[in-house]
């Protein structure tokens, strides 16, 4: 089971009998595969889908993201699920629990920093020509120490702040020279890095919603992340753990490997974007991060990324639920 991602411009998803079918805008077949082997779409730009194509995916079960080029979320196409309504109870009380709410946002913010401290090493000592600004990775373990101390989630939000501040410091100086990186910007991004950073975090957040999903969670109620009109703030929540080992990892992979340069981007306004071969490079590299395995110690088995944000979704269900006290964020070495 694979994500499709259909990227070119003007092109829209079709249903044949048991298929789906990528077609440009002239009616020209790009792509041909059985929809039993698609767990995901999503459809980037402008891109479309056709009706049936549509009602195809949720009779399967498949789920439908929609994404600007720039990787802004624009909506979600998903199939009616049984709500777990007992749990969704659970986790919405939780949330009106500030000690809970505390405990859970340590947990989330200490996952974050441990695996952004183990991809810092990564950079600073896998290759020798690296330098970084002194004192940063003694800067993001301060931060990770100081995350028990915090008193608040406030407090909490300015630790991991520093933390991650430290951690770009070392991305940034780990990056092959030739693509602008400049401070981390969002909405649009203002540099090419800042643009494979966004499309790999609005990536994530929708597959971290999707697992949320399948456990019966509502995603748009969370503990670290303020709740808002049409935030998926426990999404957010999960990812952060997950932001340097899967969107950070796969950028700098792009990069350092040149398998994209500055002509893989172009400015719009105030932001740049992938071009169509730039995206494409993208999505491949994203799909094989996804597919990684790598050992689970709740499993006690290697497991591919995208079940692994299964298991922590359940883990997460498990804390809701009282049957296990504190979130175990996934962590690598």
């Amino acid at each position: 089971m694979a994500t499709l991602y259909v990227t070119e411009p003007g092109s829209r998803l079709e249903k044949e009998y048991q298929r789906l079918r990528v077609v440009d805008r002239e009616g020209k077949s790009l792509l041909v595969t059985p929809l039993a082997r698609v767990s995901e779409v999503v459809l980037v730009g402008r891109a479309g889908a056709t009706t049936p194509a549509m009602l195809a995916l949720l009779e399967a079960g498949v789920g439908l993201t929609l994404l600007t080029r720039a990787g802004k979320l624009r909506g979600r196409l998903t199939p009616p699920t049984g709500k777990n309504l007992p749990l969704r109870q659970k986790q919405y009380a939780l949330a009106g629990d500030s000690a809970a709410r505390l405990r859970l946002g340590k947990a989330i913010v200490r996952g974050k920093l441990r695996n952004s401290r183990v991809m810092a090493r990564r950079m600073l000592y896998g290759k020798r020509d690296i330098t970084a600004p002194p004192g940063q990775l003694e800067r993001l373990q301060a931060a990770l120490k100081a995350v028990p101390g915090c008193a608040d989630i406030p407090a909490l939000m300015g630790v991991e702040g520093r933390g991650a501040k430290a951690y770009f410091a070392i991305f940034r100086a780990a990056l092959r020279q030739g693509l602008v990186f400049g401070p981390r910007t969002r909405r649009p991004p203002a540099d090419p890095v800042n643009a494979l950073l966004s499309l790999g975090y609005s990536l994530l957040a929708a597959n971290l919603t999707t697992a949320l999903e399948i456990v019966g969670l509502d995603p748009y109620c969370g503990y670290f992340h303020a709740n808002a009109y049409g935030r998926p703030a426990l999404a957010l929540d999960l990812m952060e753990e997950f932001r340097p080992i899967v969107a950070d990892s796969v950028a700098l992979t792009l990069i350092n490997n040149q398998m994209l340069d500055a002509n893989d981007f172009e400015a719009h306004g105030d932001g740049y974007y992938l071009t169509r071969r730039g995206l494409r490079a993208f999505f491949e590299a994203y799909t094989r991060r996804l597919n990684t395995t790598i050992h689970h110690p709740l499993a006690g088995r290697p497991l591919s990324y995208q079940k692994i944000f299964e298991v922590q979704a359940r883990q997460l269900a498990k804390v809701i639920q009282a049957q296990i006290d504190d979130y175990p964020p996934f962590a690598v070495r």
